[in-house]
């Protein structure tokens, strides 16, 4: 086949979605339904992507300006046919064209192969469906082959009875296409350009008409309303739990989990309900992630345990760690093997070295934690001054005892310790005991306040 463009029709302003945003912007498995087809355009690696955008402004491709596709602007919207033409200008008439559509989302790769593959002339991608109310039916004669495609508003009766329905993912080769896209007329019950309208074109000029089917009808589903896309969330998220459980994940509830991104996870991993994986997330062998836990943007290692409702978001995790309940790591920690982070513990920014804790009720920013290092409830680094951010650096083997407030810039040296309640603003010595604390005093005689008679 000559080389291969791709329009994608993205024009719609998604009345029945009631928000301000393009439809094709609104999210499916934490992605915009656009960027999904995007994507899938991608990897069949064509000459140039053109997508049709309308509703919205410069949204759409201010949104997708990383995939370097054309865009262009339909303004007003009459219509498939018409949506086409305005991408044609872009295309060299020695290819052929694929359309593709921004609101259905979950056309796959392999797919469109088949569609690559189906031969030379018009190739159109059909479904049967038990209700196809609201889709155009394909019309073949009695030797089966395609005659051509009618709208449901313009169908008859005996039309109306057909299964067999037209997705709108075409495949055509360029010139033809330039040519059928001159002769559409508006004359229908819409007063729209049917693109469909190209298929009794090509059977009028003798061009082959081929038919492709999706393995899944979800794959065509599109996208009009609220509704229709919580439905196809929870289509795609069950497949995509069908395919974790084959690579031999133990979900504990396959209908209770959500990955919106890539999900990358070694032997005997175990997920429990209610987690959610964001971006690109990594777990190792044997890891285990407890209920309602979100991890976004990380690796975890061999081993590691998570407990419940514990937050990991562009962070790195050795092996045998425990994190959690409750446990929150924020954009750029590190935590090397079999350290402990515990619950109501807050890292951002910060290294921990192997074998070191925190178990309890702590906030360590902007630090650079050694090895078997214990930091006891209640501490915090002091790592802003309302301008500036300093960092905090403990050495190995360093003791820091509850309730203390390490005021960066500030080091405490290996196999310090440091007295708990202790407000740190120097460096400490090394092997040595540093506190700071005020004399403890009794107050003879003190009453506390009471509540005044109204």
């Amino acid at each position: 086949m000559s080389a291969l463009n791709i329009i994608i029709l993205a024009a719609g302003k998604g009345t029945r979605m009631y928000s301000d945003k393009p439809k094709v912007l609104h999210s499916l498995a934490g992605k915009p339904l656009v960027q999904h087809v995007l994507d899938c355009a991608v990897s069949l690696q064509p000459q140039q992507i053109c997508t049709v955008y309308g509703h919205g402004g410069e949204a759409v491709p201010q949104a997708m300006q990383q995939y370097g596709a054309k865009f262009v602007i339909q303004e007003p919207q009459l219509g498939t046919g018409h949506a086409v033409q305005q991408a044609m200008h872009h295309l060299q008439d020695d290819s052929h064209t694929l359309i593709l559509y921004g609101d259905v989302p979950l056309i796959q790769h392999s797919t469109l192969h088949q569609m690559l593959k189906a031969g030379e002339g018009l190739v159109v991608l059909t479904v049967n469906l038990e209700d196809p109310a609201g889709y155009g039916r394909i019309v073949r004669n009695q030797e089966g082959d395609v005659q051509r495609i009618v709208e449901q508003k313009d169908a008859t009766p005996e039309e109306l009875e057909i299964t067999e329905v037209n997705t709108g993912i075409m495949l055509v080769q360029t010139a033809k296409l330039r040519e059928w896209l001159g002769k559409l007329s508006n004359d229908n019950s819409q007063g729209e350009y049917y693109l469909t309208d190209i298929v009794a074109m090509a059977v009028e000029q003798g061009v082959a008409v081929h038919t492709v089917q999706p393995s899944k009808a979800w794959e065509v589903e599109g996208i009009n309303n609220k509704i229709q896309l919580s439905s196809l969330e929870r289509i795609w998220q069950k497949e995509i739990a069908t395919k974790l459980l084959t690579q031999g994940v133990t979900l504990i509830d396959p209908e209770r989990i959500d990955v919106r991104g890539e999900l990358v996870c070694g032997r005997d991993v175990e997920i429990d309900v209610g987690c959610i994986f964001e971006g690109k997330v990594t777990l190792g062998d044997r890891v285990k992630v407890s209920a309602y836990s979100i991890i976004r943007n990380a690796s975890i290692a061999q081993n590691t345990q998570i407990a419940p409702y514990s937050h990991i978001d562009s962070s790195e995790v050795g092996a045998d760690c425990h994190i959690g309940p409750y446990a929150r790591l924020r954009p750029g920690s590190k935590l090397h093997d079999h350290a402990h982070v515990g619950n109501f513990v807050e890292i951002k920014n910060s290294e921990i070295g192997q074998g070191s804790k925190a178990n309890h009720l702590s906030y360590i920013g902007d630090s650079t934690v050694g090895s078997r290092v214990n930091i006891g409830a209640g501490t915090i680094t002091c790592n802003y001054d309302g301008a500036n951010k300093f960092r905090t650096i403990i050495e190995d083997d360093a003791f820091i005892g509850s309730d203390t407030q390490l005021v960066a810039p500030v080091t405490i040296r290996k196999g310090a310790t440091i007295g708990a309640g202790s407000t740190i603003t120097k460096d400490t010595p090394a092997g040595e005991l540093t506190l700071s604390r005020s004399k403890q005093l009794t107050i003879a005689g003190w009453q506390r306040p009471v509540k005044g008679k109204k």
